[in-house]
């Protein structure tokens, strides 16, 4: 049984940090690349950040350059999102998806593997 759970999501504040947690089982997660997409109210599913089953490439929307940092660890099976300088614009579901092989510049339309449900970000002051 393939799963993704997302957590560490809720109320945030703007200008604060969050830092989101994914745990993956029921797959080899180090053979995996894994990836952060979300979905803003009104708004089309947007790629976040992905990061090589290795570790050692990272991949950032523009919008989070700079605010955000994607990290993995194998030994628990969990890969994280953290994002410092929250703005209100951050306000989405955020999922966590797998992909076995990466293209070079990740987007939302790319076909990823296995999907997580969700956790719910809501930046506000």
């Amino acid at each position: 049984q393939v799963e993704l759970k997302e957590s560490g999501g809720g109320l945030a504040q703007i200008g604060g940090s969050l830092r989101l947690s994914c745990v993956a089982s029921g797959f080899p997660f180090s053979s995996y690349d894994m990836a952060w997409l979300r979905k803003a109210p009104g708004l089309e599913r947007e790629f976040v950040a992905a990061i090589s089953w290795s570790g050692g490439s990272t991949y950032y929307a523009d919008f989070v350059k700079g605010r955000c940092t994607i990290s993995r660890d194998d030994a628990k099976n969990t890969v994280y999102l953290q994002t410092n300088s929250l703005k209100p614009e951050d306000t989405a579901v955020y999922y966590c998806a797998a992909q076995y092989y990466m293209t070079t510049q990740p987007t939302a339309s790319d076909k990823y593997d296995y999907w997580g449900r969700g956790t719910r970000v809501t930046v506000s002051s």
